[in-house]
């Protein structure tokens, strides 16, 4: 892509009313914009990123048997009121039509999962089965000053598990711990996420999230480092300050956020639906859940918290909007030098690598700059000094590290990295 046909742009500065790493960086570097408090718009640059986020859950969900649906954000009353959440649940959305017909904009998805597999489940040959969907939740948050990570309207993957049993839940929820690793790894934040125990509710002793370790965070962790697993506040003096797995007392305390959480349901929504099914004896049993929560957003906003820098964002290859910054200096008035650039992104764009294609007519100073600020992982330099001396400047942008290769040189890193 042509840097000089988007129709974004950088800031100097940041929104006096910011004060999230993450929206300060995304909106300066031209990723999101803020419509009001907890409500942002994904830019070109930004929706890469998000989709890149989207397709490595999409991948991981559909390797343990995921099937990927689309339900509806408007979600009727009548169904919240069969799960007693309707006057419960403190942050739901309420619409009403002219007809005084009411519903929810949907913040979770249990009261309209539950009735659609009803449809379809009737035996226990039909279990088990997963769904899960990527749909933007409503919730009414008051506290929506943090940026991405705590918004009023977000995009959330919810994965909901049917089973026959409880051990069979069991054995499918502690999979599910291992693929959310395996998410959090590919996007670069796997070293500083921790699985956490959790509040299990009215659902079971524990939940589980998968908390960051980041100075942003609203959540107080306590990590024991023998086992690699942390404990909630909530529930620390439940567990005489000791770690559930081991029972050392050795933890110690961090300030994270929340990335995704995983629930044992069991009957909580399919009973109220009267969700069930035949066993093997013509006997109605009640439907077993499980669910599943990635908030593409908030982990979006982690990866900026966590990895972003004084000059600006740095992307892991997997989510980078593009792969090579390709930053052309002087093109505009030097055809060979412009002619040079467009050689190297053809090369580039042929063999399958994502590049951004800086050919505006601005000083190198700013562009470099520009560079910093949009956090592409390599960045390479054509110049005058490309034609006279036959090497590229390449710049690593997590590591900061800068090289001089030739050509054929150039195109060995392009595959390496990519």
């Amino acid at each position: 892509m042509l840097q000089s046909k988007l129709f974004t742009k950088t800031r100097k500065e940041a929104p006096v009313d910011e004060v999230a790493k993450n929206a300060r960086l995304l909106i300066r570097a031209g990723f999101v914009d803020k419509l009001q408090a907890g409500v942002y718009t994904y830019l070109p640059l930004g929706l890469r990123v998000l989709k890149k986020i989207e397709n490595i859950i999409r991948e991981e969900m559909d390797n343990v048997g995921g099937q990927e649906i689309f339900m509806p954000s408007l979600q009727p009353k009548e169904n919240w009121l069969a799960t007693g959440r309707w006057d419960t649940m403190d942050d739901l959305y309420k619409v009403s039509d002219t007809s005084g017909r009411e519903n929810a904009l949907g913040p979770t998805h249990e009261e309209v999962v539950v009735p659609l597999v009803k449809q379809f489940v009737s035996s226990y040959r039909d279990l088990p089965f997963s769904a899960y969907q990527f749909q933007n939740k409503f919730r009414m948050e008051l506290r929506a000053k943090s940026g991405i990570l705590r918004g009023r309207e977000f995009m959330m993957k919810d994965m909901y598990s049917f089973h026959t049993n409880e051990a069979d839940m069991m054995a499918y929820y502690e999979k599910m711990k291992g693929v959310y690793a395996r998410v959090f790894e590919r996007a670069g934040i796997c070293a500083k996420t921790f699985l956490t125990f959790a509040s299990g509710g009215s659902f079971s002793k524990y939940s589980h999230e998968f908390q960051t370790i980041t100075p942003a965070g609203e959540d107080t962790i306590y990590i024991c480092d023998k086992c690699c697993l942390a404990v909630n506040k909530e529930i620390i003096e439940e567990q005489k300050n000791s770690c559930p797995q081991c029972g050392g007392r050795n933890l110690r305390e961090e300030t994270s956020v929340e990335v995704g959480n995983i629930f044992e349901l069991k009957t909580k929504y399919s009973a109220p639906f009267n969700l069930s099914y035949k066993d093997e004896e013509g006997k109605d049993q009640t439907v077993i859940m499980g669910c599943y929560g990635i908030g593409l957003g908030r982990m979006l906003g982690t990866v900026v918290e966590v990895l972003g820098d004084d000059k600006g964002l740095v992307w892991p290859e997997s989510i980078a909007p593009f792969a090579v910054h390709l930053v052309e200096l002087g093109g505009a008035y030097d055809a060979t030098v412009r002619a040079e650039a467009e050689k190297i992104y053809n090369e580039f764009t042929s063999a399958d690598v994502e590049v951004l294609w800086d050919d505006r007519d601005l000083r190198a100073g700013e562009k470099f700059a520009e560079s910093d600020l949009i956090g592409i992982p390599l960045r390479v330099v054509v110049s005058a000094k490309t034609l006279t001396s036959g090497k590229f400047e390449i710049k690593d942008r997590a590591t900061g590290e800068v090289s001089m290769v030739d050509h054929s040189e150039l195109f060995k890193i392009r595959h390496s990295k990519f």
